[in-house]
């Protein structure tokens, strides 16, 4: 078995100067956010739970958001998987040991858009470190078995590579927890295990399903006459078919489980020529077919899990289409959905709990669900944010939306921000289907989405109204061919062109009301290639997943709207420079750099710096090779590029050319998203708050925010808010020990967002982007001894604040709250008082960055500005409330200071409390000081709530309200500063009073400077 551990080693990129190093490090401070959905899930793959606490504990497999872990019943999950292969194919706890987990990566739904794997893990700790430990190139592992009494011994079922034939396939046997392994059944390259089941009362009895089948771009093939059931007695050493009672051959694939309380009760779902319902009494020794509905026996290659209760063998669940459950032992099904119980379709995973067999948990396409009733009814798990998007997009409003479509969800759109941060209720459906490109139109009230088979609509997002704008075909065009991702793009360049593509390129220049082909077939049109009505093998499987000679990607020059490019998906790369009159293929010239010829063109990106440059991604998985094909050209595709690197680790689906640095360019792949500072001769894989093996399908750039917007086949959506450093960052600036990034201007506000209210229960949720530009800075190394401080003075030279800086190599960040430093606060109140917290905002005006590092100082400058957006808050206004907020902040310290004062006598009168204890005098001066200070302040105990509000709580109330106000005083603001000022003048007098009449009573108290 070849080793991919080189593969994909996490490596440090150097960059023309050997001694500086360019790598994710330098920018571990700029972390995205990850949006989810959490409202709509993605694919679950496998279920697992800890018997220890009752299935409490529980881990989740995902087909493109690695595995996730709840402790608490799944009320919550938790990421335990960011470092590894997202794709997972089957998990097992050792029950013996609970925090020992093992993961198959590699997904075994053998759809077109599976992702592979990349072996085996182990983590001892729970999840919290993984160790990979072996079979890494099987692909796709379907099941993992822990042998019940000896849980040294590992039993994994690889089916095997999807696309191509491989030897990496059948049972293996691990006798050493994992750290060697042993091929113990195994038919031929075409032939893998589909799925592998232990009678827990005797394990040496086990029974295997192999799987003959292959994919290809055009065509999928489940079956064949090496496809069969299988079963061993003595724990695997020999292996014998089970055929009595079976179909005829060829075989598909077999979804198979016995009856824990009972092993010598099974159920089978066998596919054959007629897919249908088997059950045996005997172990599996003879079976008997049984009548079925549609749905038990539907799609048996993708929907390949049938279970039974752990202790009533009478109760079968079979989870396909719908939920289906048998009280007689499968005889006879009823469907959940049926009963009230509606689940998403498309079901994969399930999980009974076998102390509480009422609850059960079950994963499909849209995520995961629990049921308290054996599966009646059910209720979504909204914590689970793995959508699986295809493309990405964004529109310019403020703040802006994001759009996209999901796997098998439908297609939706989320705000950038949010008050209180992007929740499940901020997502908003705009179509249904499996949802590919979602794009908004220029004027802002429309989108233009699609599903499978080139099904589109333009949307209005005031209604929700769908209108269908797929072009039809007309007497002078062959059937058109839709790919299954159906490319709908509007122009870079004129935003009023609207395309799409079938095997022809059409052009609406209304909105997709009417339609122009400006284009021939740009594809082989291999015919051989378009038999999809044949396809599926055993079991006819036409949903337009296998459609091919299709336009897969299109883009409009950003310099030229005449320029157009187009890829398809059988190896064709065409251009336009007159709008579609005519066409050049240049899919030779590409080949001749050594991209593999037939393979998809996965994205182009036309350079927005010169017309004759362009980028393309290809991507040849299809065909069992996983190499990373990145091309460039620079001369209008005559001769091409091959960019290639040692950090790259798999096929690649997008490029993605900065908008204003022409030598920033990010790469999206099957397993991680790269950026490259130099145009494309270094790179480095990016790990900001992101999983390392990250699919990642498509990659924007927002033009106003400067915000880099991912869409992830398995983690949803990210951002990483404004990449102006990144994008600033060179070699010029990375050989300087110390570097302060230019802050833009900031307006001054507190924020344009609010705050919504906290999150509900067990939903995703995601922050929005910092408020306010933040204070960047470089270091070329770490800065392992002395301290980071970032002080920041007005125009007069005063200082305003000082903050502490962070010291990592590579990008700092700082956020300054737009204030000076809070007031001082006496102690001694039972109320947290808010005012020592805050300051006025500051005013409009320039002011000095002096960040000292060491004994070094490095100055900078930032511009504040007044919100000319704010019509409530005139420039002369703001300077009122500031001069107001400052008065108050005044009378805030005297107020303190007066308790200050009244706190030193009360210390030094009690600094003896024998002797105190028998003054009279000083006992007299104590409670009239402290007559004084409970007017000043709250000074109660029975609760915080207790205190009647006295003159600081007043003041301090108002002053806030001063410091956070973005509009103009009122008169009532105004004269409760002066009646509060009169209020604190009387205690003041009072303290000098309380001061003269007993100071000379209590001559050994020292006099305190600062009192009149």
């Amino acid at each position: 078995m070849k080793n991919n551990i080189s593969f994909f080693l996490i490596i440090s990129v150097a960059l023309l100067n050997a001694q500086s190093v360019v790598n994710s490090a330098m920018f571990g401070t700029m972390e995205t956010r990850q949006l989810g959905p959490g409202t709509t899930s993605g694919r679950i793959t496998s279920i697992d739970g800890s018997l220890k606490d009752e299935g409490k504990t529980l881990y989740i497999g995902t087909a493109g958001g690695g595995v996730w872990k709840s402790t608490n019943a799944g009320a919550s999950y938790k990421s335990v998987f960011d470092k590894h292969c997202q794709s997972i194919g089957a998990l097992a706890i050792d029950q013996k040991k609970p925090s020992t987990v093992y993961v198959g990566t590699g997904e075994s739904n053998m759809r077109n858009t599976v992702s592979i794997g990349i072996g085996m893990y182990k983590t001892t700790d729970g999840g919290d470190n993984w160790k990979r430990i072996g079979l890494d190139s099987t692909e796709h592992i379907a099941r993992i078995i822990i042998h019940p009494e000896n849980n040294k011994v590992i039993f994994v079922a690889v089916p095997g590579a999807l696309w191509s034939d491989s030897p990496h396939r059948g049972i293996y046997k691990s006798s050493d927890g994992g750290e060697t392994w042993e091929k113990i059944f195994y038919i031929d390259k075409k032939t893998g295990c589909a799925e592998l089941i232990m009678d827990p009362t005797n394990p040496k009895i086990m029974f295997a399903s192999m799987w003959q089948f292959r994919r290809q771009p055009f065509s999928f093939n489940s079956g064949g006459t090496t496809s069969g059931l299988y079963k061993t007695v003595d724990g695997g050493k020999t292996w014998k078919e089970i055929t009595n009672g079976l179909p005829e051959k060829p075989f598909g694939r077999i979804a198979m489980n016995l009856a824990p309380s009972d092993p010598k009760q099974m159920v089978a779902i066998v596919e054959s020529k007629k897919t249908g319902l088997y059950i045996s009494s005997d172990g599996g020794e003879s079976w008997k077919n049984q009548s079925a509905t549609m749905n038990t026996c539907a799609r048996p290659f993708y929907f390949s899990t049938i279970a039974i209760d752990p202790k009533d063998p009478k109760r079968v669940y079979r989870p396909a289409f719908q939920f289906a459950y048998s009280s007689d032992g499968g005889y006879s099904f009823t469907e959940a959905s049926s009963d009230g119980g509606w689940v998403h379709s498309d079901m994969h995973a399930i999980w009974i709990n076998p102390f509480h067999t009422n609850i059960i948990y079950l994963g499909t396409d849209g995520g995961m669900y629990s049921s308290v009733d054996k599966g009646v009814t059910w209720q979504f798990n909204h914590g689970l944010p793995v959508g699986q998007f295809y493309h990405a997009a964004f529109d310019l409003k403020e703040p802006y939306n994001v759009y996209g479509g999901l796997q098998d969800n439908g297609s939706w759109m989320v705000p950038s921000a949010s008050p209180g941060g992007i929740e499940n209720g901020n997502w908003d459906r705009i179509n249904g289907g499996d949802g590919f490109w979602a794009v908004p139109d220029v004027d802002g009230k429309v989108v233009y989405s699609e599903y499978q088979g080139g099904n589109m609509v333009r949307t209005e997002l005031s209604s929700l109204k769908s209108e269908n704008i797929q072009p039809q075909k007309t007497v002078n065009e062959e059937k058109l061919r839709w790919n299954w991702n159906t490319p709908i793009v509007i122009g870079a360049k004129n935003p009023k062109n609207l395309y799409v593509g079938a095997q022809y390129l059409y052009k609406s220049t209304d909105q997709g009301r009417n339609w122009k082909r400006i284009s021939p077939d740009l594809t082989t049109n291999d015919k051989a290639k378009q038999k999809q009505e044949e396809s599926g093998g055993l079991s006819e499987d036409n949903t337009s997943a296998e459609n091919h000679c299709t336009i897969f990607t299109l883009a409009e020059s950003p310099l030229d709207e005449n320029v157009i490019w187009v890829g398809t998906d059988d190896g064709n790369l065409q251009y336009s420079t007159n709008g579609g009159e005519t066409w050049t293929n240049v899919s030779q010239n590409v080949a001749k750099c050594g991209i593999a010829k037939q393979a998809w063109v996965s994205s182009i990106e036309p350079s927005r710096f010169d017309k004759n440059t362009v980028y393309a991604t290809f991507e040849n998985h299809m065909y069992g090779d996983h190499k990373t094909y990145l091309g460039k050209s620079t001369d209008m595709g005559k001769t091409w590029t091959r960019i290639q690197h040692k950090s790259f680790s798999s096929f690649a689906r997008k490029i993605k050319e900065d908008l204003v640095n022409k030598n920033l360019l990010f790469l999206g792949t099957e397993m991680g998203l790269f950026a490259t500072l130099d145009g494309g001769k270094e790179w480095f894989k990016m790990k900001n708050n992101i999983p390392e093996y990250l699919m990642t399908h498509d990659i924007q750039i927002h033009p106003k925010t400067h915000d880099l917007i991912i869409a992830s086949h398995g983690r949803g959506l990210f951002i990483l808010d404004d990449i102006r450093p990144i994008r600033e960052l060179n070699k010029e600036i990375w050989d300087q020990d110390v570097y302060i990034f230019p802050t833009p201007d900031i307006t001054l506000n507190n924020g344009k967002y609010g705050w919504g209210g906290p999150q509900t229960s067990g939903g995703w949720g995601a922050g929005n982007p910092a408020s306010h530009p933040t204070f960047d800075y470089y270091f070329k190394q770490r800065l392992n001894s002395g301290k980071v401080t970032l002080e920041i003075y007005d125009d007069k030279g005063a200082l305003i604040q000082s903050m502490p800086g962070t010291i990592r190599r590579g990008i700092n960040k700082i956020n300054w709250n737009l204030r000076s430093t809070p007031p001082q606060v006496a102690t001694g109140s039972t109320k947290l008082d808010g005012a020592g917290f805050t300051a006025p905002m500051v005013l409009p005006g320039v002011y000095t960055l002096k960040l000292k590092v060491k004994d070094k100082v490095y100055t900078s400058t930032v511009k504040c500005v007044h919100d000319a957006e704010n019509k409530n808050l005139s420039f002369e206004d703001r300077k009122l409330v500031y001069a107001k907020a400052m008065e108050l902040q005044s009378l805030y310290n005297q107020v303190n200071n007066s308790i200050d004062t009244i706190n030193y006598y009360q210390e030094l009168l009690k600094s003896d409390s024998v002797a105190y204890s028998k003054r009279k005098h000083a006992i007299a001066f104590n409670d009239d000081l402290q007559k004084v200070k409970a007017e000043l302040m709250g000074v109660t105990k029975t609760s915080i709530f207790a205190d009647e509000k006295r003159v600081r709580e007043k003041v301090s109330e108002l002053y806030g309200n001063f410091c956070w106000m973005e509009a103009a005083l009122n008169q009532t603001q105004l004269d409760a500063i002066v009646d509060l000022k009169k209020e604190y003048e009387v205690q003041y007098e009072a303290l000098k009073k309380t001061l003269a009449t007993h100071m000379p009573k209590n001559p050994e108290i020292k006099i305190k400077k600062g009192i009149e």
